[in-house]
Protein backbone atom coordinates (compact mmCIF):
# COMPACT_ATOMS: atom_id res chain seq x y z
CA UNK A 1 0.00 0.00 0.00
CA UNK A 2 1.05 3.26 -1.14
CA UNK A 3 1.23 6.64 1.32
CA UNK A 4 0.94 9.65 -0.51
CA UNK A 5 3.70 11.47 0.94
CA UNK A 6 1.90 15.01 0.52
CA UNK A 7 -0.74 14.05 3.64
CA UNK A 8 1.65 13.00 5.94
CA UNK A 9 2.30 15.80 8.23
CA UNK A 10 2.74 15.85 11.59
CA UNK A 11 3.06 18.91 13.98
CA UNK A 12 6.85 19.44 14.03
CA UNK A 13 7.84 19.14 10.48
CA UNK A 14 5.44 20.99 8.31
CA UNK A 15 7.77 19.84 4.95
CA UNK A 16 6.39 16.05 5.42
CA UNK A 17 8.69 13.11 7.17
CA UNK A 18 12.36 13.04 5.84
CA UNK A 19 12.50 16.31 5.63
CA UNK A 20 13.78 19.38 7.21
CA UNK A 21 13.75 23.09 8.24
CA UNK A 22 16.99 23.17 6.58
CA UNK A 23 17.18 21.98 3.66
CA UNK A 24 19.20 18.57 4.84
CA UNK A 25 16.81 16.68 3.04
CA UNK A 26 14.68 16.19 0.21
CA UNK A 27 11.17 14.66 -0.01
CA UNK A 28 11.24 11.44 -2.18
CA UNK A 29 8.61 9.22 -3.87
CA UNK A 30 8.58 5.30 -2.87
CA UNK A 31 10.68 5.21 -6.10
CA UNK A 32 13.54 7.59 -5.56
CA UNK A 33 12.55 10.66 -7.22
CA UNK A 34 12.12 13.71 -6.01
CA UNK A 35 8.63 15.48 -5.37
CA UNK A 36 7.97 19.74 -5.27
CA UNK A 37 6.12 21.14 -2.93
CA UNK A 38 2.90 22.14 -3.53
CA UNK A 39 3.28 24.94 -1.77
CA UNK A 40 6.15 26.75 -3.93
CA UNK A 41 8.63 26.55 -0.91
CA UNK A 42 12.50 26.38 -2.88
CA UNK A 43 13.89 24.47 -0.74
CA UNK A 44 11.45 21.36 -2.20
CA UNK A 45 13.21 22.40 -5.78
CA UNK A 46 16.85 22.40 -4.02
CA UNK A 47 16.98 26.04 -5.16
CA UNK A 48 18.34 29.13 -3.57
CA UNK A 49 15.80 31.59 -1.76
CA UNK A 50 14.65 34.06 -3.89
CA UNK A 51 14.86 32.22 -7.12
CA UNK A 52 10.97 31.75 -7.95
CA UNK A 53 10.19 35.20 -6.93
CA UNK A 54 9.99 38.07 -10.20
CA UNK A 55 11.79 41.16 -10.09
CA UNK A 56 9.44 44.83 -9.69
CA UNK A 57 11.77 46.14 -12.44
CA UNK A 58 10.98 43.44 -14.95
CA UNK A 59 7.72 44.35 -14.15
CA UNK A 60 8.03 47.80 -14.68
CA UNK A 61 10.00 47.39 -17.99
CA UNK A 62 7.88 45.15 -20.48
CA UNK A 63 4.96 46.72 -20.25
CA UNK A 64 6.63 49.98 -20.77
CA UNK A 65 8.34 48.57 -24.00
CA UNK A 66 5.02 47.08 -25.26
CA UNK A 67 3.25 50.80 -25.02
CA UNK A 68 6.02 52.33 -27.03
CA UNK A 69 5.87 49.85 -29.44
CA UNK A 70 2.37 50.23 -29.79
CA UNK A 71 2.43 53.96 -29.63
CA UNK A 72 4.99 54.16 -32.72
CA UNK A 73 2.90 51.63 -34.88
CA UNK A 74 -0.27 54.05 -33.60
CA UNK A 75 1.76 57.32 -35.04
CA UNK A 76 3.68 55.76 -37.76
CA UNK A 77 0.33 54.54 -39.63
CA UNK A 78 -1.49 57.74 -38.51
CA UNK A 79 1.20 59.88 -40.25
CA UNK A 80 1.77 59.86 -43.86
CA UNK A 81 3.62 62.03 -46.53
CA UNK A 82 3.30 63.35 -50.30
CA UNK A 83 6.31 63.60 -51.92
CA UNK A 84 6.76 67.03 -54.48
CA UNK A 85 5.49 66.59 -57.57
CA UNK A 86 2.82 63.49 -56.01
CA UNK A 87 -0.96 63.47 -54.57
CA UNK A 88 -2.16 60.96 -52.23
CA UNK A 89 -5.23 59.05 -52.90
CA UNK A 90 -6.35 58.35 -49.46
CA UNK A 91 -7.74 54.79 -49.02
CA UNK A 92 -10.52 53.63 -46.47
CA UNK A 93 -10.00 50.20 -45.88
CA UNK A 94 -9.27 49.83 -49.50
CA UNK A 95 -12.31 52.27 -51.00
CA UNK A 96 -11.12 55.18 -53.07
CA UNK A 97 -12.09 58.83 -51.63
CA UNK A 98 -13.25 60.28 -54.63
CA UNK A 99 -13.90 63.61 -52.65
CA UNK A 100 -10.12 64.99 -53.09
CA UNK A 101 -6.74 63.96 -53.42
CA UNK A 102 -3.86 65.15 -50.80
CA UNK A 103 -1.26 67.79 -51.49
CA UNK A 104 2.46 67.56 -51.03
CA UNK A 105 3.25 67.55 -47.24
CA UNK A 106 2.17 65.92 -43.92
CA UNK A 107 -1.19 63.97 -43.57
CA UNK A 108 -2.93 62.40 -40.51
CA UNK A 109 -4.83 59.58 -41.43
CA UNK A 110 -6.83 56.95 -39.03
CA UNK A 111 -4.25 53.95 -38.48
CA UNK A 112 -4.76 50.71 -39.63
CA UNK A 113 -7.82 51.69 -41.28
CA UNK A 114 -6.72 54.63 -43.71
CA UNK A 115 -3.37 53.90 -46.74
CA UNK A 116 -2.24 56.48 -48.88
CA UNK A 117 -1.46 56.03 -52.78
CA UNK A 118 1.25 58.23 -54.52
CA UNK A 119 0.60 59.01 -57.48
CA UNK A 120 3.05 61.18 -60.02
CA UNK A 121 1.69 64.57 -61.54
CA UNK A 122 4.09 65.54 -62.94
CA UNK A 123 5.35 65.61 -66.58
CA UNK A 124 6.01 62.31 -68.27
CA UNK A 125 7.37 60.98 -71.45
CA UNK A 126 6.42 57.49 -73.33
CA UNK A 127 7.64 56.80 -77.21
CA UNK A 128 6.00 54.18 -79.01
CA UNK A 129 6.16 52.92 -82.68
CA UNK A 130 2.95 52.70 -84.56
CA UNK A 131 2.68 50.73 -87.94
CA UNK A 132 0.18 52.04 -90.28
CA UNK A 133 -0.53 52.55 -94.13
CA UNK A 134 -1.08 55.65 -95.87
CA UNK A 135 -3.51 56.49 -98.17
CA UNK A 136 -1.81 55.34 -101.14
CA UNK A 137 -1.17 51.80 -99.18
CA UNK A 138 2.37 52.16 -98.37
CA UNK A 139 3.78 51.48 -95.11
CA UNK A 140 4.56 53.82 -92.74
CA UNK A 141 6.29 53.11 -89.61
CA UNK A 142 5.67 56.19 -87.49
CA UNK A 143 7.77 56.48 -83.68
CA UNK A 144 5.77 59.39 -81.83
CA UNK A 145 7.03 60.62 -78.21
CA UNK A 146 3.97 61.98 -75.79
CA UNK A 147 4.46 64.42 -72.99
CA UNK A 148 1.67 64.31 -70.71
CA UNK A 149 0.87 64.50 -66.96
CA UNK A 150 -2.55 63.31 -64.56
CA UNK A 151 -4.59 66.10 -63.90
CA UNK A 152 -4.33 66.61 -60.17
CA UNK A 153 -7.29 67.27 -59.27
CA UNK A 154 -8.56 64.00 -60.26
CA UNK A 155 -5.72 61.74 -59.41
CA UNK A 156 -7.97 59.58 -57.42
CA UNK A 157 -10.45 59.14 -59.76
CA UNK A 158 -7.65 58.18 -62.80
CA UNK A 159 -6.67 55.41 -59.85
CA UNK A 160 -9.83 53.97 -59.04
CA UNK A 161 -10.80 53.53 -63.07
CA UNK A 162 -7.73 52.91 -64.07
CA UNK A 163 -5.14 52.35 -61.38
CA UNK A 164 -1.37 53.03 -62.05
CA UNK A 165 -0.73 50.66 -65.07
CA UNK A 166 -2.52 53.86 -66.82
CA UNK A 167 0.07 54.69 -69.32
CA UNK A 168 -0.25 50.68 -71.15
CA UNK A 169 -3.72 50.66 -70.45
CA UNK A 170 -4.95 54.04 -71.97
CA UNK A 171 -1.81 56.30 -73.57
CA UNK A 172 -0.60 53.28 -75.71
CA UNK A 173 -3.64 52.38 -77.34
CA UNK A 174 -4.72 55.77 -77.83
CA UNK A 175 -1.21 56.84 -79.78
CA UNK A 176 -1.76 53.39 -81.92
CA UNK A 177 -4.89 54.64 -82.97
CA UNK A 178 -4.57 58.40 -83.85
CA UNK A 179 -1.55 57.43 -85.42
CA UNK A 180 -3.00 54.83 -87.80
CA UNK A 181 -6.53 57.48 -88.80
CA UNK A 182 -3.99 60.18 -89.52
CA UNK A 183 -1.47 58.49 -92.02
CA UNK A 184 -4.21 57.34 -93.46
CA UNK A 185 -5.57 60.62 -94.74
CA UNK A 186 -1.93 61.11 -96.46
CA UNK A 187 -0.19 59.91 -99.15
CA UNK A 188 3.31 58.90 -97.95
CA UNK A 189 4.68 61.93 -99.88
CA UNK A 190 2.79 64.15 -97.97
CA UNK A 191 3.84 62.93 -94.59
CA UNK A 192 7.01 63.84 -95.03
CA UNK A 193 6.55 67.72 -96.52
CA UNK A 194 3.02 67.87 -94.64
CA UNK A 195 4.89 66.89 -91.55
CA UNK A 196 3.35 69.87 -89.29
CA UNK A 197 0.10 69.08 -90.89
CA UNK A 198 -0.45 65.62 -89.40
CA UNK A 199 1.45 66.26 -86.33
CA UNK A 200 -1.21 68.56 -85.51
CA UNK A 201 -3.57 66.31 -86.22
CA UNK A 202 -2.08 63.22 -84.33
CA UNK A 203 -1.89 65.71 -80.92
CA UNK A 204 -5.58 66.50 -81.50
CA UNK A 205 -6.75 62.85 -81.58
CA UNK A 206 -4.74 62.00 -78.84
CA UNK A 207 -5.75 64.80 -76.58
CA UNK A 208 -8.99 64.24 -77.27
CA UNK A 209 -8.95 60.12 -76.14
CA UNK A 210 -6.93 60.98 -73.12
CA UNK A 211 -8.90 64.08 -72.05
CA UNK A 212 -12.42 61.63 -71.02
CA UNK A 213 -9.36 59.71 -68.62
CA UNK A 214 -8.26 62.76 -66.50
CA UNK A 215 -5.19 62.62 -68.84
CA UNK A 216 -3.59 66.11 -69.91
CA UNK A 217 -1.70 66.32 -73.27
CA UNK A 218 1.42 68.58 -73.13
CA UNK A 219 3.13 67.96 -76.29
CA UNK A 220 3.45 65.55 -78.79
CA UNK A 221 6.42 64.95 -81.00
CA UNK A 222 6.87 62.99 -84.86
CA UNK A 223 10.50 61.76 -83.90
CA UNK A 224 10.98 59.22 -86.96
CA UNK A 225 8.74 58.11 -90.33
CA UNK A 226 10.42 55.03 -91.77
CA UNK A 227 8.84 53.89 -95.44
CA UNK A 228 9.46 50.73 -97.50
CA UNK A 229 13.06 50.18 -99.15
CA UNK A 230 11.03 50.62 -102.38
CA UNK A 231 9.73 53.36 -101.70
CA UNK A 232 12.53 55.55 -100.89
CA UNK A 233 14.59 54.08 -103.91
CA UNK A 234 11.45 55.49 -105.84
CA UNK A 235 11.39 58.98 -103.99
CA UNK A 236 15.29 59.52 -104.33
CA UNK A 237 15.16 58.37 -107.74
CA UNK A 238 12.41 61.23 -108.04
CA UNK A 239 14.55 63.72 -106.33
CA UNK A 240 17.74 63.48 -108.70
CA UNK A 241 15.73 63.45 -111.71
CA UNK A 242 14.15 66.86 -110.39
CA UNK A 243 17.56 68.07 -109.48
CA UNK A 244 18.67 67.49 -113.44
CA UNK A 245 15.88 69.22 -114.74
CA UNK A 246 16.39 71.98 -112.43
CA UNK A 247 19.97 72.32 -113.10
CA UNK A 248 19.12 72.30 -116.88
CA UNK A 249 16.55 74.85 -116.58
CA UNK A 250 19.05 77.22 -114.58
CA UNK A 251 21.88 76.43 -117.27
CA UNK A 252 19.23 77.43 -120.01
CA UNK A 253 18.96 80.54 -117.63
CA UNK A 254 22.23 81.40 -117.75
CA UNK A 255 22.58 81.10 -121.66
CA UNK A 256 19.74 83.77 -122.11
CA UNK A 257 21.24 86.12 -119.41
CA UNK A 258 24.42 85.85 -120.82
CA UNK A 259 23.26 86.87 -124.69
CA UNK A 260 20.43 89.52 -122.81
CA UNK A 261 23.79 90.98 -121.54
CA UNK A 262 25.74 90.78 -124.83
CA UNK A 263 22.86 92.50 -126.63
CA UNK A 264 22.96 94.91 -123.83
CA UNK A 265 26.42 95.48 -124.87
CA UNK A 266 25.78 95.92 -128.15
CA UNK A 267 23.56 98.27 -127.94
CA UNK A 268 24.87 100.08 -125.59
CA UNK A 269 27.85 100.57 -127.79
CA UNK A 270 25.95 101.48 -131.16
CA UNK A 271 24.44 104.37 -128.72
CA UNK A 272 27.96 105.27 -127.72
CA UNK A 273 28.99 105.60 -131.01
CA UNK A 274 26.01 108.15 -132.28
CA UNK A 275 26.03 109.97 -129.41
CA UNK A 276 29.84 110.48 -130.11
CA UNK A 277 28.89 111.22 -134.03
CA UNK A 278 26.15 113.10 -133.13
CA UNK A 279 28.40 115.47 -130.67
CA UNK A 280 31.32 115.77 -133.29
CA UNK A 281 28.80 116.67 -135.85
CA UNK A 282 27.03 119.53 -133.30
CA UNK A 283 30.86 120.84 -132.55
CA UNK A 284 31.64 121.43 -136.46
CA UNK A 285 28.00 122.82 -136.89
CA UNK A 286 28.92 125.04 -133.70
CA UNK A 287 32.47 126.05 -135.10
CA UNK A 288 31.27 126.78 -138.67
CA UNK A 289 28.75 129.22 -136.99
CA UNK A 290 30.94 130.94 -134.89
CA UNK A 291 33.72 131.58 -137.30
CA UNK A 292 30.27 132.89 -139.80
CA UNK A 293 29.37 134.95 -137.29
CA UNK A 294 32.83 135.93 -136.40
CA UNK A 295 33.61 136.92 -140.21
CA UNK A 296 29.89 138.52 -140.34
CA UNK A 297 30.86 140.73 -137.16
CA UNK A 298 34.37 141.66 -138.66
CA UNK A 299 33.13 142.65 -142.28
CA UNK A 300 30.13 144.39 -140.54
CA UNK A 301 33.04 146.51 -138.31
CA UNK A 302 35.22 147.26 -141.45
CA UNK A 303 32.18 149.06 -143.10
CA UNK A 304 31.35 151.18 -140.43
CA UNK A 305 35.24 152.28 -139.02
CA UNK A 306 38.01 151.80 -141.50
CA UNK A 307 40.33 152.48 -138.06
CA UNK A 308 38.80 149.38 -137.09
CA UNK A 309 41.50 147.65 -139.43
CA UNK A 310 44.70 149.36 -137.64
CA UNK A 311 43.22 147.93 -134.65
CA UNK A 312 43.00 144.22 -135.51
CA UNK A 313 46.88 145.26 -136.72
CA UNK A 314 47.83 146.67 -133.28
CA UNK A 315 46.44 143.25 -131.86
CA UNK A 316 48.43 141.17 -133.74
CA UNK A 317 51.69 142.73 -134.16
CA UNK A 318 53.99 141.59 -131.31
CA UNK A 319 56.02 144.40 -130.46
CA UNK A 320 58.88 143.72 -133.32
CA UNK A 321 59.28 144.95 -136.86
CA UNK A 322 59.90 142.69 -139.75
CA UNK A 323 63.10 141.92 -140.97
CA UNK A 324 61.54 142.36 -144.59
CA UNK A 325 58.97 144.37 -145.88
CA UNK A 326 57.54 144.16 -149.51
CA UNK A 327 56.92 147.05 -151.74
CA UNK A 328 53.66 145.63 -153.29
CA UNK A 329 50.56 147.26 -153.76
CA UNK A 330 46.73 145.78 -153.85
CA UNK A 331 44.70 145.64 -157.38
CA UNK A 332 43.70 148.82 -157.08
CA UNK A 333 47.18 150.50 -156.09
CA UNK A 334 47.04 150.46 -152.42
CA UNK A 335 49.59 149.67 -150.33
CA UNK A 336 49.40 145.73 -148.90
CA UNK A 337 50.36 145.33 -144.84
CA UNK A 338 52.61 142.47 -144.97
CA UNK A 339 51.88 140.94 -141.59
CA UNK A 340 47.95 140.55 -141.32
CA UNK A 341 45.29 138.63 -143.34
CA UNK A 342 42.01 140.29 -143.29
CA UNK A 343 39.09 137.89 -143.54
CA UNK A 344 35.40 138.68 -145.35
CA UNK A 345 32.56 137.75 -145.40
CA UNK A 346 32.01 134.05 -148.33
CA UNK A 347 28.68 133.87 -150.78
CA UNK A 348 26.55 131.55 -150.40
CA UNK A 349 28.54 129.19 -152.75
CA UNK A 350 32.06 129.71 -150.60
CA UNK A 351 33.51 132.06 -153.40
CA UNK A 352 35.82 134.52 -152.14
CA UNK A 353 34.78 138.59 -152.36
CA UNK A 354 37.19 141.07 -152.76
CA UNK A 355 35.85 144.66 -152.04
CA UNK A 356 37.29 148.32 -151.24
CA UNK A 357 36.53 149.29 -147.66
CA UNK A 358 35.78 153.12 -146.93
CA UNK A 359 38.90 155.28 -147.43
CA UNK A 360 40.34 153.10 -150.02
CA UNK A 361 41.54 150.20 -147.76
CA UNK A 362 41.41 146.83 -149.49
CA UNK A 363 39.77 143.46 -147.81
CA UNK A 364 40.54 140.42 -149.04
CA UNK A 365 39.00 136.94 -148.04
CA UNK A 366 41.12 133.68 -148.60
CA UNK A 367 38.98 130.79 -150.12
CA UNK A 368 38.10 128.31 -148.30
Amino acid sequence: MKINPFKRKDKDNPYGSGGSSNGGSRRTTPEGEPLEDPHGSPYSRGSSPGRGKISPLIKFVVPAVIGIIIVTILVTGSVKIVDAGYRGVLLSFGAVDTTNSLQEGIHFVVPVRDSVVQMEVRTQKITEDAASASKDLQDVRTQVALNYHISPDNAQIVFKEIGLDYANRVIVPAIQESVKQVTARFNAEELITKRETVKDQIEEQIRNRLAAYNIIVDAVSITEFQFSPEFVKAVEAKVAAQQRALQAQNELRRIEIEAQQAEARAVGEQQANIARAEGVRQSNVLQAQGEAQAITTIDEQLRQSPSYLEWLKSQKWDGQLPLVVGGGSGPNGQSVTPFIEIPTSRNSFGESESDTAPGGTNRTAPAP
